[in-house]
């Protein structure tokens, strides 16, 4: 009672929403620490120093073209691309808020790669002989992955939050990111190339934590904006057909060269086609006089993408990929019809861009997928070495059997819910501190708060929509 008590305390208290100097402050000095933490740790690895051409001659390579570069960059391009744009733009769908949507994901996703390569670096890259982190191409993809799992969180706290609020999220995200990968990837040894589990599941459980941890009972009194119109709707499917295009190299973009990164593409490309089909059909069937709703097709059609992301370079097959995606499409779809309704009424979980539906559910179901195809690996499916390759059964792990490697999984999916829904609610009761310049429950889901809008959008009355 008391905990709640004070939750209803903090919610009620006068908002103050000028961060004149509380976010250049937090941006410059951030950045200035980003600096220096570079310069002590930073360094370029092996494949991007000018020492390239000495490693070549003592490796016997022969030609540039065996760089890593050349085999990651058009990932990385694609992936780049979803987190500056498909994200970006996918949460331009609020009819006053598409500043803050695109805005705040560009300042949070240039923030967070930044400390995402320190953070990920110390648990993964760090040279023990000269003590620093040598980073390359592969390190700029894991550090947007990293990133991704904070602008899933943002997105169930879209035009509630200040843009301090998000810089700190940010900070927190990443470094509990960093952990958690660390353990679900190379303690308890799972796979998880496209992130069901380390990306999806944490992001999305974390950002739901916070946003129960910041529930705003008075919300109602922005309704007027909390929806979208034509236009709106249109830039958002902008960033849903980015993610769907590039979403296969997403999965895809450091698994391992060859058929695990053949294989990776083709299950994605199936997921997601099938995932549209059932998505039409779910939100037609449940809506009156059988029309689509814009928010299933923006939404929902990405379900199986992000649910074939653990289990992406396994032997899924190509009809198991359709099954995965039609399931999900099915459930994300109910999701947005009936259960999002019911988190925000009973559970008191205010979710804007529905992360619950896109991306938590999704990705358990990735998790529990990656699992059962990881426990019914065998020699005759994968070949010996194709088994070794697959799931990295070499080193600490070279006696371990598929059906032990499923209860690996397993236990990875457990990790990434822990971190997501216990890291969230200590950064909730952060952020539920009154310094951050947050907006009142009468002022959300407004870029007029943050943003220098144009004068003509200024004096016109949303409230004729």
């Amino acid at each position: 009672m008391f905990f709640g008590k004070c939750k209803m305390d903090m919610c009620d208290r006068t908002k103050n929403t000028n961060v004149r100097f509380s976010l250049p402050a937090v941006c410059v000095v951030w950045q200035t620490a980003m600096i220096i933490l570079f310069g002590v740790f930073i360094r370029y690895d092996e494949e991007s120093d000018p020492h390239w051409l000495e490693h070549k001659k003592l490796n016997n390579i022969s030609s540039d073209i065996e760089n890593d570069f050349y085999f990651r960059y058009p990932s990385f391009q694609d992936v780049h691309v979803m987190i500056f744009v498909g994200f970006g733009f996918l949460m331009t769908f609020l009819k006053r808020y598409s500043f803050g949507g695109v805005g705040f994901n560009f300042l949070i996703a240039a923030f967070g790669l930044q400390w995402a390569l320190l953070m990920q670096g110390w648990f993964h890259s760090l040279d023990y002989t000269d003590g620093k982190i040598k980073i390359g191409i592969e390190n700029l993809i894991n550090a947007d992955f990293c990133v991704a799992g904070c602008l899933i969180a943002y997105g169930a706290l879209l035009g509630k939050v200040s843009p301090v609020q998000l810089m700190v999220l940010t900070l927190f995200g990443i470094t509990l990111f960093a952990v958690e990968e660390y353990i679900i990837l190379n303690l308890i040894h799972a796979r998880d190339a496209g992130g069901s589990m380390v990306i999806h599941t944490f992001g999305a459980y974390y950002g739901l934590s916070i946003s129960w941890m910041l529930y705003r009972p008075n919300l109602d009194q922005s309704s007027r904006l909390q929806g979208s119109v034509y236009h709106s709707d249109v830039f958002a499917t902008i960033g849903t057909l980015f993610l769907w295009m590039f979403w296969p190299s997403f999965n895809s973009a450091i698994t391992d060269h060859g058929d695990g990164q053949h294989r990776a593409v083709i299950n994605t490309y199936l997921a997601l086609a099938s995932t549209v089909l059932t998505t039409v059909a779910m939100s037609s069937l449940f809506q009156k006089h059988g029309k689509l709703d814009m928010v299933h097709v923006q939404n929902s059609t990405l379900a199986g993408g992000v649910a074939v992301g653990t289990a992406a370079e396994f032997m899924l097959m190509p009809y198991g990929s359709l099954i995965v995606g039609f399931c999900c499409g099915v459930i994300s779809t109910l999701g947005y019809i009936y259960i999002s309704p019911f988190l925000e009424k009973y559970m008191k979980v205010q979710d804007t861009c529905g992360v619950h539906n896109l991306h938590a559910m999704p990705g358990v179901i990735g998790g529990i997928v990656g699992a059962i195809t990881a426990a019914a690996a065998s020699e005759s499916v994968y070949g010996h070495e194709g088994l070794v390759k697959t799931f990295d059964f070499e080193g600490a792990f070279e006696k371990m059997e598929p059906t032990t490697q499923g209860g690996h999984q397993a236990g990875g999916l457990c990790v990434a819910l822990i971190f997501g829904i216990g890291g969230g609610m200590i950064v909730g009761a952060i952020l539920r501190l009154p310094i951050w310049g947050d907006p009142a429950d009468d002022n959300c889901f407004d870029d007029e708060t943050y943003w220098e809008v144009p004068e003509d959008e200024e004096i016109f009355d949303s409230s004729i929509y």
